[in-house]
């Protein structure tokens, strides 16, 4: 047996600045000195925006530096390396967030070699797994580390599924998979009589492979691998992955069906106009990842959607081009973000994944999976005027259950009677933003409507086969029901997209500086329908953005802003005083304009997530599409139908 011992220091990540400041000047605290440890840690704490830009050992001075504690971040620049710390300890959910599997390369580089927590966000632990972090939900082993007693391996790794567990044991998955994953045999054959199965199990085992630990088993819980129709990649984790499979497997790597890997730059085109990234000397380094990012386009000659001509933008943003341009019905799709699941709007599996789950599924084929169970979101009624998909998702991440985690790994599957009067932009909502309700995917059952969608933006015809459906009958964790008829506008308060509130019941108008509206969840055609159906209201009667203020609408895709143009949407956002932005993730990655740049700015953001520092050291409150636009020209958190009471007589959409 396999015996570990962790002769360092252990950090509680306490939710109490003093105790973190306690410990980084050397002093150790037990678990019970530490007192309350804070809960949704996210990994845009554990390693901030900024510190993307960098892909190798040079992460070892980054861990934690977005942790917040109290009102402070109270963890610098190389202060976790330099303390001695082999063990990280935190409360609930994790590593919440964001698929950047730079937070476990940092902690792993800094010197952690095991993260304790209630319980962890199904990336990040995945992450771990994946560079041989070891993780852990025993708090029994704090006290055996502080005597300094060797652990067996297998208590690490016991309650893991098999492949998690050889994965760990290789010491992490590039390793593994040179040593087990030679050759990946045909997909599973599908059998009568297994029982009624959700659209989910139903595409899953149309993809799942036999491997020499995987026998192609889709129970849930159960560890194995799948084949990907499409594969993708954006430019924050391009030169990580090129710099992990060429430090591994040399160069050139023979890859597995480049014709289905796809690269998108999307992060980083307004880098130049990021006040974080050009007062912190970043632009050389955000250089250094487009030149990683297009040598290894040009290397494998890989298909990609690039920078616009010009020096402002991008083609588009990964997930809103996969739904215009790729994603179909049935197909099962992996991206290195924690977005992915946008594509599920379209009835197929997409989910999000690690650089080193993408770059070993590019010399393999195989992807690797932990079968999570299936929850369902029945929705019934009718949305009253001027009620979004983002307001549905906001109500939902405030749902106790689901605020408390009971999402966390598992699929969402949208639907009811009333999905369809959902078009498909609007269902792209809801499967995005479960990522912020800690799910595996989102997926919403192909239908009439998503045939139109793909024939009116791609111009091709698709049937919907009679297998992509639910089955009646079919097995789920737990069934929430939503009464459309019964929602109002929401608001998430600033620090956690589950901090939903009924934007009419907040007990005071919050004013703001600046209005954002964009991102991959809101730079659809829908969102700028909604956006200008405010704005042009606004400007026909003459109101505009208070000069104190800053509205930016960033577009998400060339499509999105070409369609704006045909309808002539630019006029009434000029008139109001609109800035006007190129694709890009922008703001909503903390690059570019739309980002506050100090603690006491304020900002009303129609993107998924507003973790600490995400879009800047301000405070951020998330609403839907009106919302913002509807704020931006009262100068406070206001709805469209309260906007219009206000100035003038009109019905919101």
């Amino acid at each position: 047996m396999t015996r570990v011992t962790f002769p360092g220091r252990i950090l509680f990540l306490s939710a109490d600045p003093d105790k973190i400041d306690v410990q980084l000047a050397g002093v150790d605290l037990s678990l019970e000195q530490a007192g309350q440890l804070r809960d949704d840690v996210s990994t845009d704490e554990i390693t901030p925006l900024p510190s993307l830009v960098y892909f190798d050992e040079r992460l070892a001075s980054h861990p934690y530096t977005g942790f917040k504690a109290g009102d402070r971040l109270p963890i610098g620049l190389e202060t976790a390396r330099l303390g001695g710390f082999i063990v990280a300890v935190g409360g609930k959910r994790y590593g919440k967030g964001s698929s950047r599997e730079h937070s476990p390369v940092a902690e792993k580089a800094a010197g952690i070699r095991l993260v304790i927590a209630e319980n962890f966000e199904r990336i990040y632990r995945q992450n771990a797994d994946n560079v041989g972090l070891f993780t852990s939900t025993d708090f029994g082993l704090i006290e055996r580390i502080r005597r300094g007693e060797e652990i067996d391996v297998e208590e690490l790794v016991g309650d893991r599924d098999s492949i998690a567990a050889a994965v760990l044991r290789s010491g992490g998955l590039l390793r593994y998979g040179r040593e087990r994953l030679h050759s990946v045999s045909a997909t599973r054959s599908l059998s009568d009589g297994q029982g009624p199965q959700t659209l989910f199990e139903k595409i899953l085992a149309r993809h799942v492979v036999k491997t020499a630990d995987s026998l192609g088993d889709i129970t849930p819980g159960t560890g194995g691998f799948v084949r990907a129709d499409i594969r993708f990649i954006h430019d924050i984790y391009t030169g990580m992955c090129s710099y992990m499979l060429h430090e591994t497997f040399g160069k050139p790597v023979r890859l597995h069906e480049p014709e289905s890997i796809i690269v998108f730059e999307d992060h980083y085109s307004y880098a130049h106009r990021s006040r974080v990234h050009i007062e912190r000397g970043l632009l050389p380094q955000v250089h250094e990842l487009s030149r990683a990012h297009r040598e290894f386009v040009a290397d494998y000659g890989l298909r990609s959607h690039g920078y616009l001509p010009g020096g402002e933008g991008s083609e588009g943003i990964s997930h809103a081009l996969m739904a215009e341009q790729y994603a179909l019905p049935g197909q099962l799709i992996v991206g290195t973000d924690s977005h992915t699941p946008h594509s599920g709007a379209l009835g197929c599996l997409a989910f999000g994944v690690g650089t080193t789950d993408i770059a070993n599924s590019m010399v393999t084929g195989a992807v690797r999976i932990t079968v999570p169970e299936v929850l369902r979101i029945e929705l019934s009624g009718t949305l009253p005027r001027g009620v979004t998909a983002k307001d549905i998702v906001l109500h939902l991440l405030a749902l106790p259950g689901l605020k408390m985690g009971t999402g966390v790994g598992k699929v969402f599957e949208f639907g009811g009677t009333g999905i369809a009067q959902l078009n498909t932009d609007e269902r792209a909502t809801l499967t995005n933003m479960t990522a912020e309700l800690g799910g595996f995917t989102g997926i919403v059952e192909p239908d009439a409507e998503t045939v139109r969608f793909l024939k009116e933006r791609r111009g091709i015809d698709v049937t919907i086969a009679p297998w992509m459906r639910s089955d009646e009958g079919a097995a789920y964790a737990e069934v929430i029901r939503v009464d459309l008829s019964a929602l109002s506008p929401m608001v998430a308060a600033p620090g956690d997209p589950g901090n939903g509130l009924d934007l009419s019941k907040l007990p005071q108008r919050v004013a703001i500086d600046i209005a954002y509206g964009g991102s991959c969840t809101a730079g659809k055609r829908e969102d700028f329908d909604r956006y200008h159906e405010v704005l042009s209201w606004a400007a026909e009667r003459g109101l505009k953005v208070p000069p104190h203020i800053k509205l930016f609408l960033q577009f998400g895709t060339t499509a999105v802003r070409d369609y704006c143009i045909e309808k002539n949407y630019l006029a009434a956002f000029a008139r109001v005083g609109a800035e006007i932005l190129q694709p890009a993730c922008g703001a909503c990655a903390n690059c570019g304009p739309g980002t506050s740049t100090s603690t006491d700015q304020v900002t009303v953001s129609a993107i998924n997530r507003n973790f600490p520092g995400r879009s800047g050291p301000g405070k951020v409150w998330l609403a839907s599409p009106p919302t913002v636009a509807a704020s931006a020209i009262a100068g406070e958190l206001t709805s469209f139908e309260e906007l219009q009471a206000r100035f003038g007589t009109g019905q919101a959409r």
